[in-house]
């Protein structure tokens, strides 16, 4: 099966990122849909391009939220794409 790349990008002692890792991971877990946590310090690029969003949610490379995570939306952006 071929999954859409998941990164939720999140930064230490972000209570935004704890919120939004709880509802990727529900929402994703009831898609059956592999995700992943990604560390904004983890790259120079990252840290210039998302330090004031954080949380970020990408799919397939492409933002589509950030700051909250609207589970309706994800849902809605993950099954659509079947």
């Amino acid at each position: 099966m071929n999954f859409p790349k998941i990164e939720l990008i999140t930064n230490a002692g972000c209570h935004l990122c704890e919120d939004a890792r709880t509802v990727v991971d529900e929402v994703t877990r009831e898609l059956g849909v592999p995700w992943e946590e990604v560390s904004l310090q983890s790259s120079p690029e990252l840290v210039a391009l998302h330090s004031e969003e954080v949380p970020v949610l990408r799919i397939d490379g492409v933002v589509r939220d950030f700051w909250v995570i609207d589970p309706a939306r994800l849902r809605r952006l993950l099954t659509e794409r079947s």
